[in-house]
């Protein structure tokens, strides 16, 4: 059937059969099919949709694209977790090395931060010497000795994905979830594992706006890595205020450190025990979720998890001397307060209006080639629900540049309202699919 032919059949509404998904994506990975033509997919996919068989069989084309990991000479169960993107985010770098402990192996393959959420890669890559980039053999050695290890993706990994992701952002089809789900699923599920626990936010700091769209795209995860014989479960997760108490790369590699010492925030360490325990159940090396969570909670008063992480960054090429002594990495040149007009209670702290300051900072990027600033971000985030007095600390801001520091300074005076009387405090976890 002539590619033509098959762009109409979704034009008009109609399911595709697995052998028109298949021929069309091969032939789109091969460099025989024209941008033109996938671009025109892509708008028929994000106008008519596609059944659940058809996005399993669309993400299973794009991980067949490229190569996959061969992780069988792993014998431990192999459970990975995505987290759709947040302001804050920095659970996979205490989740990793904190269920490898308790064992698991967790082969996990990260991307770099885009927009405003930020990228567990860049935050990796701001400890010194930290390798993101092993070969296949490098990856799976680490994991064998470790229990983690966390790099980017390959060139080889679902090159398909890469090259119609790329397509999507110019054509204005990102927003499609049989394409999101896809995206998502066809790398994660090329990592050799056997499970996936996925954590989709929504919320103003997220892709995903509304709890009804973030439990449709969840939806379409699970259904498609069950339908590749996969283990898998979703948490819906609140982010319309950063996760944690800092945003920006360095300043969560410190605030990771802390957590895998037990003394990291609240809201961070219950999400990432939230996961754990998901991960542990999947992993099918638990008995009941009371005995996953104890043993978790064991690894990280211990020193386990954090002695887990030190060998994950030694064994990548990163500069262990900053987990005891974080002075060692970037500094901003310039921390300055942001202080409260008045006195009350927290009553917003928009994630949005922070990750787009953090982005001004440098922190982030709006091109895939940009360079970061991994020392600039925020710090000290007051939380929604916390009592503040007028000229306390909002926040404490990190910049090396003055006018990027004026600029982020009019976006973080409008992320925060406060309140006479104390507001409700959202719940972290909204929903488990």
């Amino acid at each position: 059937m002539l590619p033509q032919w098959i762009i109409e059949k979704k034009r008009d509404g109609h399911a595709l059969s697995e052998e028109e998904i298949r021929s069309f994506i091969n032939a789109y990975a091969r460099g025989e099919l024209p941008d033109y033509q996938m671009a025109a997919m892509a708008m028929a996919i994000y106008l008519k949709g596609m059944t659940p068989k058809e996005t399993a069989v669309l993400t299973d084309a794009m991980m067949r694209s490229g190569d996959l990991v061969d992780t069988s000479s792993i014998r431990k169960p192999k459970v990975d977790k995505h987290s759709t993107g947040g302001i804050g985010d920095k659970v996979s770098l205490v989740l990793a090395p904190l269920v490898a402990v308790c064992g698991l192996a967790v082969p996990m393959i990260s991307g770099r931060g885009l927009g405003i959420t930020g990228g567990t890669l860049d935050k990796l890559e701001s400890i010194p010497g930290y390798r993101t980039n092993l070969s296949e053999a490098e990856f799976i050695a680490v994991i064998k000795e470790v229990g983690c290890s966390i790099i980017g993706q390959t060139k080889q990994l679902a090159p398909a994905d890469k090259k119609l992701y790329a397509l999507r952002d110019v054509t204005g089809t990102v927003a499609s979830i049989p394409l999101i789900t896809a995206s998502i699923m066809c790398k994660k599920l090329a990592e050799g594992i056997d499970a996936l626990v996925l954590d989709v936010k929504c919320g103003k700091g997220a892709f995903m706006r509304t709890q009804k769209d973030a439990r449709a795209l969840a939806l379409s995860m699970v259904r498609v890595g069950k339908a590749m014989g996969k283990g898998m479960a979703a948490l819906i997760t609140d982010m319309n205020q950063p996760l944690g108490r800092t945003a920006g790369n360095v300043l969560e590699v410190i605030e990771s450190i802390e957590t895998l010492q037990g003394r990291g925030p609240a809201d961070l360490t219950e999400l990432t025990l939230a996961f754990a325990e998901e991960m542990m159940r999947l992993g099918k090396i638990a008995k009941s979720k009371a005995a996953a969570r104890k043993q978790l909670e064991t690894a990280l008063r211990d020193g386990s998890a954090l002695r887990a992480f030190r060998r994950m960054v030694e064994l990548q090429g990163g500069d262990v001397r900053v987990i005891d002594d974080p002075a060692r990495l970037p500094r901003a040149r310039i921390q300055v307060p942001l202080p409260a007009p008045s006195s009350g209670y927290i009553a917003q702290a928009d994630a949005e209006s922070i990750g787009k300051a953090c982005v001004v900072l440098g922190a982030g990027r709006t091109r895939t080639d940009e360079a970061v600033d991994f020392a600039v971000g925020v710090s000290s985030i007051r939380k929604i629900g916390e009592p503040v007095r007028k000229g306390e600390p909002l926040l404490i801001i990190h910049a090396n540049d003055e006018a990027r520091l004026s600029q982020a300074k009019e976006l973080l005076k409008i992320a925060y309202r406060i309140a006479k009387s104390k507001p409700r405090v959202p719940r972290l976890i909204l929903e488990r699919i």
